[in-house]
């Protein structure tokens, strides 16, 4: 079974933010399963973590703990 990783992202404040945040983890981790809760600022997302981060960073994005 692959983990599932939780990252927050405090400068995703859209539904736009989160359109982008998906099609970049989309990209990145082809097949991942991927829940973004825009409310909280909550991205889950099954795969390689740092991979995940690197692809939210790319999009525009802060990754951090969660």
């Amino acid at each position: 079974m692959t983990e599932k990783n939780t990252i927050i992202v405090n400068d995703m404040t859209c539904s736009h933010c989160v359109g982008t945040v998906r099609t970049a983890l989309e990209t990145a981790l082809p097949g991942s399963e991927i829940d973004i809760d825009l409310a909280n600022k909550k991205v889950s997302f099954t795969g390689d973590r740092t991979k995940g981060e690197e692809a939210v960073r790319e999009a525009g994005y802060t990754p951090e703990a969660g």
